[in-house]
């Protein structure tokens, strides 16, 4: 294990698991239960129980839902390494991202339920299979901070069909990408508990005129030259507010909880305070 995958995961399974462990991520709390049985209220149930409609039904005589506790959720998280994230003024976007990965998988396992992580940027990279081994969650840090995401362009469309078809069972899917480009996770949605984090880098979202530069865009590796003047950034900063104006619309429409944080942010915190 190098030394940035070392780090991320000292740091992160002590903040897990040790002093700030109090502060539970709400969200791997999941529906957590099932419906068991129907049965007639008794002395002591909690009223918040009755099932009005059957009670309605059945003349008036109170009935209670009964549900078993589910003590396992299958936690997946799906990273979008392309080489958009291959920038930050404070942390660079991509070992962000991997900190939120090594966060949300030790809280599974701390949970113990099953882990998995889907890796994508232009294609498939990588698929582990569901685990509650700790081992599980230091492989895939160290996987996907070794990933090398130049020369791989974000492919959205291709990112919601693979989740579509590798994961069957429902589950309580975490996606985390910068989202910049369109996207549709309805059916997504649909099938799974859905939470979406959205990472940005401030200055991506507030530049400053850079005057003439020459640039290499991280995913396709193309060249641009030109002057980024006030006008230039104008134009940008209109399409970036469009374009999360119909994320975040397309989120609420479908019922997906989600978060936007920032690269210079504390990651943990962050989660623990935007999943409550």
């Amino acid at each position: 294990m190098n030394a940035k995958a070392k780090q991320i995961n000292l740091k992160t399974r002590k903040q897990v698991f040790g002093a700030l462990s109090g502060n539970n991520i709400s969200a791997f709390h999941g529906e957590g239960f099932e419906f068991a049985e129907l049965r007639e209220y008794a002395y002591g149930d909690d009223v918040r129980k009755i099932d009005w409609k059957t009670t309605a039904k059945l003349g008036g005589k109170p009935y209670v839902k009964i549900y078993n506790e589910e003590r396992e959720l299958n936690v997946v998280v799906s990273t979008m390494l392309s080489g958009s994230t291959h920038f930050g003024t404070t942390v660079m976007k991509q070992d962000y991202i991997v900190e939120l990965l090594a966060i949300l998988g030790y809280s599974a396992i701390r949970n113990r339920d099953l882990f998995s992580h889907i890796l994508y940027a232009d294609k498939l990279y990588r698929h582990s299979k569901p685990t509650k081994k700790i081992y599980a969650v230091n492989k895939e840090i160290e996987e996907a901070i070794n990933f090398n995401v130049l020369g791989k362009p974000a492919d959205f469309k291709g990112w919601v069909e693979t989740l579509n078809k590798r994961v069957k069972k429902k589950s309580l899917m975490f996606l985390i990408a910068d989202f910049v480009g369109d996207i549709n996770l309805s059916l997504l949605a649909k099938k799974h508990d859905l939470f979406v984090i959205i990472v940005r880098d401030h200055f991506i979202e507030n530049p400053k005129p850079l005057g003439n530069i020459s640039l290499v865009d991280p995913g396709y590796l193309v060249r641009f030259s030109g002057n980024v003047d006030e006008a230039t950034i104008k134009v940008y900063k209109e399409a970036l507010i469009e374009n999360d104006r119909v994320l975040l619309k397309h989120l609420r429409r479908i019922g997906a909880r989600y978060a936007k944080i920032f690269t210079h942010q504390e990651a943990y915190l962050q989660l623990v305070k935007r999943m409550a």
